[in-house]
């Protein structure tokens, strides 16, 4: 099968691709490394079954060749992270908006397969727990920027489904429940690898609000395992799907295990969201999925729990910290020229 990754150096994109490689498919990568990090395929570069394009969606005569080399596209190209969307909300409707409208009219074309990734955002503040696919959004006022990607996503979600309708385009949507895992970076707002770092340098762990509010964590590997499976199966086709774990825990607790997974010195600080992000910012107390539906549908089931979650990021976390220590001490060439 010839698979094309929109934001496939991304986390969630460079392990689909690194998954896809093992089975033996195509791959394209296509990412304007925005957000995404070369390194994060470098090991796949010499790969023959692999290509890499560094461009955006935006460029439609290169997303159109790839696309009409494909069987299928999993558009991951998206504007991620709380700090990102709030200090870029611009760039975030119109790459989250404008940018899906590309890849879904490009593949109506040919009627390629697509899998769109969105997000438990699109809930908002729905109570109804736990969220089901055809259950009600919630969404804040527009003067909230928070809201502006949870809306723009759930339009990407909108649009797949009218092209589906119009256009029979064979699409697929996901609504990922934080994603976490090796090769995440906390640097967009992302919670786990942010408390990990600062439990690492011995800095405070900053816990916004309350640290009461609760999420469920699901490794990478389960969500690549779920995104592969999608693939192959038609049924899917027309439907959208909650993909993540339904193991809750808090802020604090969080904090807490990230503490002692790494034996750290720090203190657990909290720091009022007002502070964090703007004034008037919104968050969700609770956001609990139910993934029967893709239980039925292709037999999703996550098999790595928090303590494997954390487990993982601590030890890829201080590979990375311990590659960076030894290149800021290494010599330069011009050292060791004669």
């Amino acid at each position: 099968m010839r698979v094309l990754i929109t934001g496939g150096a991304g986390f969630i994109g460079s392990h689909l691709a690194d998954s896809l490689l093992r089975e033996q498919h195509q791959v394209a990568a296509l990412d304007d490394l925005s957000t995404g990090s070369l390194d994060n395929v470098s090991h796949l570069l010499d790969n023959p079954s692999f290509t890499f394009c560094h461009d955006s969606i935006f460029n439609r005569e290169r997303l159109a060749e790839f696309i009409s080399k494909s069987d299928i596209v999993y558009h991951l190209a998206a504007a991620v992270g709380v700090k990102r969307i709030i200090e870029s909300p611009v760039e975030t409707i119109e790459t989250n908006v404008a940018g899906s409208e590309i890849v879904l009219r490009l593949a109506a074309e040919r009627s390629t397969r697509v899998v769109l990734a969105s997000t438990s955002e699109v809930y908002g503040k729905s109570t109804q727990l736990p969220f089901r696919e055809d259950g009600d959004l919630v969404l804040g006022p527009t003067s909230h920027t928070r809201w502006g990607y949870a809306c723009s996503k759930a339009i990407d979600e909108f649009l797949a489904l009218a092209f589906h309708r119009q256009c029979r385009l064979p699409v697929t949507i996901v609504r990922l429940f934080n994603t976490v895992g090796p090769r995440q970076i906390g640097r967009y707002g992302m919670v786990v690898p942010t408390f990990t770092t600062q439990a690492l340098h011995g800095e405070d762990i900053t816990v916004y609000g309350s640290g009461e509010q609760s999420r469920c964590f699901t490794h990478v590997f389960d969500i690549v395992e779920g995104l592969a499976a999608i693939a192959h199966c038609d049924a899917t086709i027309g439907e959208i799907y909650n993909l993540g774990s339904t193991e809750e825990v808090s802020m604090n607790q969080l904090a807490q295990l990230l503490r002692d997974a790494t034996g750290s010195p720090s203190r657990i600080v909290h720091v009022p969201y007002e502070q964090a992000y703007a004034p008037g910012f919104e968050d969700m107390q609770r956001r609990l999925p139910d993934i029967s539906k893709a239980q039925a549908a292709f037999n999703f089931q996550p098999r790595r729990n928090l303590d494997k979650i954390l487990a993982d990021v601590v030890s890829d976390m201080r590979a990375r910290l311990d590659l960076q220590s030894q290149s800021a001490v290494a010599p330069s060439f011009q050292e060791h020229a004669p």
